[in-house]
């Protein structure tokens, strides 16, 4: 059990916001809500990108978003038993509570999953050109660009390993010795690298038709220009839930408009509003995708992910989106590049 609880730990006060950089911070994929002490409700991952969904902005009390009657444990209780039966709900995390109701631990299966291998495939898109990163992609591919002392493609495999994926494709097109050279066969990394040769350049999909009849179960894709700690293993399970051919990974993007707006109806001044910031949810570069949906990638032509994901839809096939809130980079520009290297220990947690 655990009973340091403070970084786990959020008021009713605190905003989504807050209580993300809690469910973070605490590594636990959970925050309580406590009030003097007595818990109040638990958030979890799910609760959180269900209230995006939603609509809800990262301003919003935690009291939107919190499970106020979550299954919880007495000081008494056996924890393999409480576990056991909290697996069985696909429940990871049950809070601890007194007869008065403070908290007082929290019991997790994650030690018991950490790092526990899976089978899911993983596609790292490795052949564009980067040309937003020129000249530092003349002679090295973006994805091989280092943050601190590691390559950026390097980073993203060992995060997948510590989640445990272990078969992974690399599609290479420019420069895809010096990519292969480092990589070779992922060995030295714990994980099995298998290359998708591209002739040509192919687009963000355009490489996975080499993979249609070898593939036989829903496999995960990303783009191999892009950081994040996000919980991909929930992202795959989330797919399996949702009877859905494909899933995309996405997240909130905000800007503020530095004007007053104004909105006219035939010269008419309706409303002024002042600086306002609009909310719209972005692709994250990550995706999951079921075998039946690589019959629908052209061979050797060009096809990029929103293509394949339109022609899924046109199949009458849904697709769904699981929101990404953990910290995410897609290193596009040298400003993007410039972040990453000087949040060198933040990238290189895994």
């Amino acid at each position: 059990m655990i009973k340091e609880l403070s970084a786990l730990t959020v008021a009713p006060t605190a905003s989504l916001m807050d209580t993300i950089e809690a469910i973070n911070s605490g590594a636990k994929q959970i925050a309580l809500v406590v009030d003097g002490g007595r818990l109040l409700g638990t958030v979890t991952d799910g609760d959180v990108r269900r209230g995006l969904l939603r609509g809800l902005g990262l301003q919003l009390s935690v009291t939107e978003v919190m499970n106020k009657s979550p299954l919880t444990a007495s000081v008494d209780s056996d924890a393999r038993a409480v576990m056991t039966s909290a697996l069985a709900k696909s429940i990871h995390a049950v809070p601890v509570v007194d007869a008065e109701g403070h908290i007082v631990g929290l019991l997790t299966d994650e030690d018991l999953l950490h790092a526990a291998e899976i089978s899911t495939p993983v596609v790292l898109m490795a052949g564009g050109k980067g040309v937003r990163l020129y000249p530092l992609t003349k002679d090295v591919p973006k994805p091989m660009l280092k943050i601190g002392e590691m390559p950026i493609i390097e980073i993203i495999i060992r995060k997948l390993h510590a989640q445990g994926f272990r078969n992974i494709y690399i599609s290479v097109n420019y420069l895809a010795e010096v990519i292969r050279d480092h990589i070779k066969d992922g060995a030295w990394l714990g994980v099995k690298v298998t290359y998708l040769e591209e002739s040509q350049p192919l687009g963000t999909a355009g490489a996975l038709a080499q993979l249609a009849g070898v593939l036989g179960e829903p496999f995960l894709v990303m783009n191999s220009d892009l950081l994040t700690n996000a919980d991909l293993v929930s992202l795959v399970r989330f797919h399996g839930k949702q009877g859905a051919k494909a899933t995309l990974g996405v997240r909130e993007y905000t800007f503020q408009v530095p004007y007053g707006v104004v909105n006219i109806n035939d010269h008419v001044v309706e409303s002024i509003s002042e600086k306002p910031v609009h909310r719209s949810m972005v692709s994250a570069g990550i995706y999951v995708l079921d075998p039946w949906a690589l019959n629908l990638v052209p061979k050797d032509e060009f096809c990029d992910m929103p293509t394949l994901l339109d022609s899924v839809r046109g199949e009458g096939e849904k697709v769904v989106a699981f929101p990404i809130h953990e910290s995410w980079l897609d290193i596009g520009r040298h400003d993007d590049l410039n972040d990453a290297r000087n949040n060198i220990e933040h990238w290189l947690n895994y």
